[in-house]
């Protein structure tokens, strides 16, 4: 055989287990690829459900409880010596539930609901639970704030400002009107998370049975409140003194409904929606 025959064939050799090296290489690198983006998009699936579940986790307890749960895996119960308790209560909900179909009933509760969370939100203020038709939230929770008695009195006459707007609309629709009793007191509570299964966030103490007293002593579409609540507010809103009344279990309560913001913390001239002075009062 000549030399350079020999040369070509190995030359040849050599180019062939090169092609060979680089298709093992880019079938290598296109698997690689593969496996990465299935990774990446596994990952992608995986943050979207830990998003999901911690929004979900959001829906039923604070933020710094819900972080203080997945860390520990307990939420540690919490005194608080000063919060608003704010609950109200549909009145003649009975009498509503019998004109109206299961699904048209749900519906309605949800609608008013979403309501009133929006107003929680705009304030800074934490909604505790629902029950029935009866709806509790509190300042000064799990943020501990000096101000929580002027952001629930606010949040109420604004619950009721936008009832009052939503009632008027379903007037002229021919639908029923939906009115409430609200009533707030301030005072001290303790929280915690409770159950294992469908567990709740929640607040217990005399506060809460007082504001709940606030809310049936109270009238229809107003803000009802304890004496307590009013010595905290006064500079702010324009109450009625009602005196001492006989609440149940609880013997006599001074209360006072709030009637408007005073003026200068006014955005209307109805006095229930504050003005920007009062909101940055709020975040002091």
């Amino acid at each position: 055989m000549r030399w350079w025959f020999i040369a070509i064939c190995i030359l040849l050799l050599i180019a062939l287990v090169l092609v060979i090296i680089k298709i093992r290489e880019q079938r290598h690198f296109a698997e690689k690829r593969k496996l990465q983006g299935m990774v990446d998009e596994r990952t992608k699936e995986l943050r979207h459900e830990k998003e999901r579940s911690d929004e979900l986790l959001l829906n039923i307890l604070p933020l710094e409880t819900a972080e203080e749960l997945k860390k520990n895996g307990y939420a540690s119960v919490q005194q608080y010596d000063m919060v608003s308790v704010l609950f109200t209560d549909f009145v003649g909900f009975t009498n509503i539930t019998e004109g109206i179909s299961h699904k048209e009933l749900v519906s309605s509760l949800d609608e008013h609901f979403r309501l009133f969370d929006g107003v929680m939100d705009k304030y800074g203020i934490e909604k505790i639970k629902t029950i029935g038709d009866a709806y509790m939230a509190a300042g000064g929770i799990p943020t501990r704030t000096i101000t929580n008695p002027m952001a629930v009195v606010a949040a109420g006459l604004e619950m009721i400002y936008l009832l009052s707007d939503l009632n008027q609309k379903k007037t002229i629709k021919g639908e029923t009107a939906w009115n409430l009793r609200l009533g707030i007191h301030t005072g001290s509570v303790i929280s915690g998370v409770v159950g294992k299964n469908k567990f709740a966030f929640d607040i217990w103490g005399d506060a809460v049975n007082t504001a709940a007293r606030m809310e049936s002593s109270g009238e229809i579409m107003k803000v009802n409140i304890s004496g307590s609540t009013y010595a905290l507010v006064k500079d702010y809103f324009e109450c009625t003194p009602r005196g001492k009344i006989k609440a149940k279990n609880k013997g006599e309560i001074e209360m006072f409904f709030v009637e408007r913001l005073k003026p200068e913390y006014s955005d209307n001239a109805v006095g229930l929606v504050p003005n920007s002075t009062f909101m940055d009062l709020l975040r002091k």
